[in-house]
C-alpha cells in the first residue's frame, strides 16, 4: 500500500516538474511563431529542363517536366524592401530521351535506341535535396525578385524505361518490359548554380542555371541542365 502510494506521489511529482518547464516554453513558442510566420514561405512548383551538350545523334524530350517543394526563411533588412532568403528545397528532375545509359567502373555512356524499336519513354530520374540561398526585393504591393545561388546534393537516381525488349538477340520477339535500373555510376553527386525569380503575390517564375555537370568530369557525357519554371508560394 505504501508503495503504492508512493510511485503514485513520485509520477504527480513528475508531471507537476514536467508543466512547470513545458507550459513556459509553450507560451514562448507561441510568441516566437507569432513573429516568425510571416517570415516562413511555403512552396510547390513544376519545371522543365533544357538539356545542354547531348552527344551528336541523341536528342532529349522537349518538356522534361520536373517537381520542386521548398520551405524558406526571409530575414528582411530593417523596414526596407530588400531581404535575405535561404531555405530547403526537394528537386525532382527527369530527363527523357532516345537513349540508354551503360555503366562501367570508370565511365557512363548513352547508346542511341534503336529506330525499328517501339517505347514509351526512357529516361533518367535525378532527386535533389537543395540548399537555396536568395536575395530579395519585394514591395508593399507583393511584386518580388530574387537573385540567388543554390548547392544541391543528388539521391539515388535510376533510369527507367518503359517499351519493347531493346535486347533483340535475347528477346527477338520484342515483349513489352517495364526496366528500372538502380546502378547509374559516375553520377556528380553535388550540383550547384545560380537562380532567379520573378513574382506576384502567389505566382512566381523560376531560372536555374546549373554550373555543375551531370556526370563526373571525363566520366561522362558533359550534359547539364538549364531550368525554367513556375512556383506558387501561398504563404
Amino acid at each position: 500500500m505504501n508503495m503504492t502510494l508512493q510511485r503514485n506521489s513520485l509520477l504527480a511529482i513528475i508531471i507537476l516538474a514536467a508543466s512547470v518547464l513545458v507550459l513556459p516554453m509553450t507560451a514562448k513558442s507561441q510568441i516566437l511563431n507569432e513573429k516568425t510566420k510571416k517570415k516562413i514561405h511555403v512552396g510547390l512548383g513544376m519545371f522543365t529542363d533544357i538539356y545542354m551538350n547531348v552527344p551528336s545523334g541523341l536528342k532529349t524530350r522537349t518538356i522534361n517536366q520536373g517537381f520542386t517543394a521548398l520551405v524558406a526563411y526571409r530575414v528582411p533588412f530593417g523596414k526596407s524592401n530588400f531581404g535575405f532568403g535561404i531555405g530547403l528545397q526537394v528537386s525532382i528532375h527527369n530527363m527523357y530521351g532516345n537513349f540508354l545509359f551503360k555503366s562501367y567502373t570508370d565511365s557512363t555512356t548513352m547508346t542511341k535506341i534503336n529506330d525499328t524499336v517501339g517505347y514509351k519513354r526512357s529516361k533518367l530520374v535525378m532527386p535533389y535535396i537543395e540548399l537555396p540561398i536568395e536575395f530579395q526585393f519585394v514591395t508593399k504591393y507583393k511584386f518580388a525578385v530574387g537573385l540567388g545561388f543554390k548547392v544541391g546534393y543528388m539521391l539515388p537516381a535510376h533510369t527507367k524505361y518503359v517499351g519493347d525488349e531493346y535486347q533483340a538477340d535475347l528477346q527477338p520477339e520484342r515483349d513489352q518490359v517495364r526496366v528500372k535500373y538502380r546502378n547509374v555510376k559516375n553520377l556528380d553527386r553535388f550540383a550547384y548554380g545560380p537562380t532567379f525569380r520573378i513574382g506576384y503575390k502567389w505566382f512566381n517564375l523560376v531560372g536555374y542555371y546549373q554550373l555543375s555537370t551531370i556526370f563526373q568530369k571525363g566520366k561522362g557525357p558533359d550534359i547539364y541542365p538549364i531550368t525554367v519554371g513556375f512556383m506558387i508560394r501561398p504563404f
